[in-house]
């Protein structure tokens, strides 16, 4: 396409390539590869689909010397993500209160558009909660200041700047403190189904089939959206500005050293410590719940962080180059970080075998657990995919899954599920999904990422 700076470079088997024949996926990427300032490659991973500007699985990383910054590279869920906590539970020890266990989660965790009041967190200063993130929420009772040593960048974004999140976003994004978004967002109980690599899975904490793991995935909320609407317009207006031609005005950016640029980079960081901090109040809610229903000694019942990975983020990194080490804008868009051994971006527990990786795949079948190898360093910087990939919109999913009992159909697979409705719950069935094991498949076979273990679904709850 004219006007490409660099290649597009989507990572897929055959299947995957032909399903995506005049996909408008595709033509993001070559979108994305007009970006100005963008190195090596225009990139995306095997869960691609369409997206706001760039598509979901893309991953673009542009100079911080000269090139530009994206809201549409972000998305609107600033640091939508996901987080791991391993338990000391076996499943036999929870299968006959699950229903019980299920509703007090359910209870506690706010779910759902708009929602949040219900179990409003107390005492949120935004500012500090804006600018700290996770140890914000750890401070405050959220959680325990052990939990920080296993989140991506400690939890909290440097160069955050609460000026540039508006009144308006806060408003939205107070109440929702400690709360899971619609659409995919959810908490799920899992088990693990399979252990493929003993070492790594010894080092985060993952013993034996059946073991208890719990996942979260949600983001900023009302806030990040907020945030990323009011600076669509504003990276409009800088491209007349700065003069900037792009074949699609969904990838509105503006120079990262401009005055623009440096705004949204300040409120997004921002918005993205709201993330952390979300998650961080939900981490503590699940134990709670935990402790309410199966005994209130937290001596017997532990939840620990496995990991917690950013899915939307645009992060300041270093990384090689035709040769030469550069400073760079990583865009991750429905992507996530995957270092390898002995990066020292990775923490200390994990460092001998590299970054925990956490791919969901949908409620009814499975999700993957693998860790961060040297290839992606070089290939991908450091990126790999974030979850199984759509191949039907939530429309389509609705009407064909019309009539069906969602509920019925996994309770028969030893699933129990709570949804605020039915049709969010259609959005989000198996049928909506790729494999995840295809999409896994081939992060493995591309040596960016390799299998730790594999863990399924006991437990859903679905915003």
């Amino acid at each position: 396409m004219p006007g490409m700076r660099v290649p597009g470079l989507i990572y897929a088997d055959a299947a995957m390539i032909d399903s995506m024949a005049g996909d408008m996926a595709i033509q993001q990427v070559a979108n994305m590869a007009t970006l100005p300032g963008i190195v090596r490659h225009a990139l995306a991973m095997p869960d691609i689909h369409w997206g706001y500007g760039f598509p979901i699985g893309g991953v673009a990383a542009t100079r911080v010397e000269d090139g530009v910054v994206s809201p549409g590279g972000v998305g609107f869920d600033i640091n939508c993500g996901v987080r791991l906590l391993r338990t000391n539970l076996h499943e036999r020890e929870v299968r006959g209160r699950l229903p019980e266990i299920m509703n007090q989660l359910f209870r506690d965790v706010p779910t759902g558009l708009g929602r949040g009041k219900r179990k409003r967190a107390a005492n949120i200063n935004m500012e500090d909660a804006l600018a700290a993130g996770a140890a914000w929420a750890v401070e405050n009772g959220h959680g325990r200041r052990e939990d920080l040593a296993a989140i991506e960048a400690g939890g909290c974004l440097p160069g955050a700047d609460p000026t540039q999140v508006s009144q308006r976003a806060r408003q939205r994004g107070a109440p929702q403190l400690g709360s899971l978004g619609s659409g995919n967002h959810f908490l799920e109980m899992q088990v693990v189904e399979t252990i493929a690599d003993a070492e790594a899975a010894h080092a985060f904490g993952i013993t034996e089939p059946g073991q208890v793991m719990l996942s979260i995935h949600t983001g900023s909320r009302g806030l990040g959206h907020q945030v990323c609407q009011e600076f669509l317009g504003t990276m409009q207006r800088a491209m007349e500005k700065y003069r900037i031609t792009l074949p699609d005005r969904q990838l509105a950016c503006a120079p990262i050293q401009s005055e623009e640029g440096q705004a949204y980079l300040g409120a997004m960081s921002a918005a993205a410590n709201f993330a952390f901090a979300n998650r961080q109040a939900i981490t503590e809610r699940t134990r709670r719940a935990f402790q309410h229903v199966l005994g209130s000694s937290e001596s017997g019942i532990e939840i620990g962080v496995v990991y917690d990975v950013a899915h939307n983020i645009a992060k300041m990194e270093r990384h090689r180059v035709n040769g030469k080490e550069a400073d760079l804008c990583v865009h991750r868009k429905g992507a996530t970080r995957a270092l390898p051994a002995g990066d020292p971006d990775v923490p200390a527990m994990y460092r001998s075998v590299g970054q925990p990786v956490l791919i969901p795949g949908d409620m009814g079948r499975y999700s993957y657990i693998l860790v961060g190898q040297d290839r992606a360093r070089h290939e991908t910087f450091a990126s790999t995919c974030h979850g199984a990939g759509r191949v039907l919109s939530r429309g389509a999913a609705k009407k064909k899954l019309a009539g069906v009992d969602l509920t019925q159909v996994l309770r028969s697979k030893g699933i129990v599920v709570r949804a605020q409705s039915k049709a969010g719950l259609a959005e989000e069935a198996s049928d909506a999904y790729k494999d995840v094991r295809e999409v896994v498949n081939v992060v493995e076979q591309s040596g960016i990422a390799r299998v730790v273990a594999r863990v399924r679904p006991i437990g859903v709850i679905k915003g």
